[in-house]
C-alpha cells in the first residue's frame, strides 16, 4: 500500500487517539500517576493509547511493525515510531500542552509525521516530498536570520543530565544571545519549529519516538535537522538540532550538534 494510505491513517489514528486523551485528561479521576524513573512520569493512559494506535495501524497494515515509549521494540524495514503521549508530566499534572507523535519509517527514512495536540485540535501532518501543515494549511519555518532576536525551545532529559543541560543553555542564550523556553514536550516543540511559532529545538539527547515525526514535519516545512539517525539514533536515541536554514551555522557552533553549512 502507498505512503499516501498510510498519511491518511495516521491522521485518522491520532485524531481518534487524541479523543481518547484529551476525555481522560478531562477526568482526572481516571487514571492514576506512576513514574517509570527520576522525573521521568507514567499514566496507564499511555498504554491505552498505544494499544489502540497500534491495533488501528495493525489491521490496516499487517505487514508493519512498530516501536513505542511503552516498550514495543519491532524494528523492520516498515515501521510506525508512536509516542502516545509527549508531554506526560504535563498530562499527568493537569497541563494542557502535550500531544501524540507518530511517524512512519521505510528501509530507515522517515517518510510520515504526524502531531496531534488534541487540547488546541491542531493537526501537524508531513508526508516526504508533499510539504508540511497544520489542520490543512501549509507551514513553514520562521525564517529568522539573527540568533539575537530568535526564540528557542532548550529541551532537558535525565540521560545527558542537569549539568549538561545548563551547559547548552548557557552557551545558547547567555553567549549567544538568544531567548529560551522550555514546555516539556520535545515533539510540539519540533512542530512549532515547523510552524514558525518558534526559531529552533535543541536537545542533548532525545529518544525516536519523541522527535521523529517533528523531524519529517521541519524538513518538510523548509527546516535544517541534523543527522538524528546516525549511529543507532533509532533505538539509543540522539541530540537533536532543529532550525530555520539561516540560523543553522549559529546553531551548530554554540551547540555543537550538527554540521556546519558549507
Amino acid at each position: 500500500m502507498s505512503s499516501d494510505l498510510r498519511f491518511t491513517s495516521a491522521q485518522a489514528v491520532t485524531r481518534e487517539a487524541g479523543k481518547l486523551i484529551r476525555r481522560r485528561f478531562e477526568d482526572k479521576s481516571s487514571f492514576k500517576l506512576s513514574f517509570k524513573g527520576h522525573q521521568d512520569y507514567l499514566t496507564e493512559v499511555d498504554g491505552e493509547v498505544e494499544e489502540l494506535v497500534v491495533s488501528r495501524l495493525r489491521a490496516l497494515f499487517p505487514e508493519d511493525t512498530f516501536i513505542g515509549e511503552e516498550g514495543r521494540r519491532e524494528e523492520s524495514a516498515s515501521v510506525w515510531v508512536i509516542d502516545p503521549i509527549d508531554g506526560t508530566a504535563n498530562f499527568a499534572r493537569g497541563i494542557a500542552h502535550f500531544c501524540i507523535s507518530l511517524a512512519y519509517l521505510r528501509k530507515g527514512k522517515p517518510l510520515i509525521g504526524v502531531i496531534y495536540d488534541p487540547m488546541r485540535d491542531e493537526m501537524f501532518c508531513a508526508l516526504d516530498g508533499g510539504g508540511a501543515s497544520m489542520n490543512g494549511e501549509a507551514i513553514k519555518v520562521s525564517g529568522l536570520r539573527d540568533i539575537r532576536s530568535a526564540t528557542l525551545e532548550i529541551g532537558w532529559n535525565n540521560r545527558s543530565g542537569m549539568a549538561a543541560f545548563v551547559e547548552l543553555v548557557e552557551k545558547l542564550t547567555v553567549d549567544s544571545g538568544a531567548g529560551m523556553i522550555r514546555s516539556a514536550s520535545g515533539a510540539l516543540g519540533m512542530a512549532y519549529v515547523a510552524a514558525g511559532r518558534i526559531d529552533a529545538y535543541v536537545e542533548n539527547h532525545i529518544n525516536a519516538w519523541d522527535v521523529l515525526a517533528g523531524i519529517v514535519l521541519v524538513r518538510e516545512a523548509g527546516g535544517y535537522v541534523s543527522d538524528f539517525l546516525a549511529g543507532d539514533g533509532l533505538n539509543k536515541g540522539n541530540p537533536v538540532l532543529a532550525c530555520t536554514p539561516k540560523l543553522r551555522n549559529a546553531l551548530v557552533k554554540a551547540s555543537g550538534i550538527g554540521t556546519l553549512k558549507r
